[in-house]
Formats: structure tokens, sequence, C-alpha cells
């Protein structure tokens, strides 16, 4: 097999594109079907081509939901506190783990609603961000692209 010319700008070494991708499921796929076939894939990197910020709106944030996952938040750290605090405690842990759940509510509640007052009504949304590719190159060292491209098609380690 010849080895492609493009080498992509984000190589850093010496590598050499096996194959191009759409998905990143299918370059995973490919990286494991190297594992599977005895392939050293420490000489394997998977770059994403295209990158694109991909921001997903999730729902409305309103006042009383701010409150809410703030007072939510705000309990868990309290019960970790009352927790660790409770640890120490001679006799009646479980009112430190109470008080330090209450409180925790209280001052979440507080945050959560200062916090989305601070905003002044510029972000009344929740979303998530992650990061998509148009493409995913699937990128071997130069001078192990030949046994890859063999053991990929089911011929075997190169000579």
């Amino acid at each position: 097999m010849t080895q492609p010319s493009r080498i992509p700008p984000t190589s850093s070494g010496n590598y050499r594109v096996l194959r191009t991708v759409p998905t990143y499921a299918e370059a995973q796929q490919i990286v494991d079907s190297l594992s599977d076939a005895g392939f050293p894939v420490e000489h394997v990197r998977v770059v994403g081509t295209g990158l694109r910020s991909v921001e997903q709106v999730t729902g409305r944030m309103t006042n009383g939901k701010a409150a809410l996952y703030g007072m939510a938040s705000g309990a868990w750290l309290g019960l970790f506190v009352g927790l660790l605090l409770g640890l120490f405690t001679v006799g009646g842990w479980l009112s430190v783990v109470l008080w330090g759940v209450a409180l925790g509510a209280v001052w979440g509640l507080i945050f959560g609603l200062v916090g989305h007052a601070a905003t002044g009504g510029r972000r009344d949304f929740r979303s998530v961000q992650g990061l998509e590719a148009d493409a995913y190159d699937v990128l071997v060292d130069a001078e192990h692209i030949d046994d890859a491209a063999a053991r990929l098609t089911g011929g075997g380690p190169a000579a």
C-alpha cells in the first residue's frame, strides 16, 4: 500500500494518515482493530479536524430553579462538611450532620439566587458545551504505516 501524501498540520512528529473517518466511534474502532491485531498502538494518534464548539441548551433558568439547584449543591457540600465534622464529635454526631446539611442548603440557596441575579437576565438558560469535529484522522508513525495498513486489512504484520 502506498503511503498517503497528506500530513495534517497538527501532527508534530512524522505521522501519516492511515484513514479519515466521519465519526469518533469509527476512529476508535480502527484503533481497537489495530490493537486486537497486535499492532503497537502507542504509535497511533486520533486527530479531530474541523473542530467547532457546540452548546446544547438544556432548559430555561428561572429564579426558582437557580434557588433549587443552589440549595441542592449547598446541601451536598453541607453533608460532606457535616460528616467530616461529625467524625470528631463526641456524641450527637447526627445533629452535626443535619445542621451541616441545613446550613449548606440555606447558603446554597442564597448563592444560587445571587449568582443568577448577577447575570442580569443575560443568561436565563442552562446548557452543556462540547467539541465536535467534521472528521477524524487516524495517524500512524511513518515507520509503522505499512504494518498498520496490513494489519487493518487482515494481512497480518508487514515483513
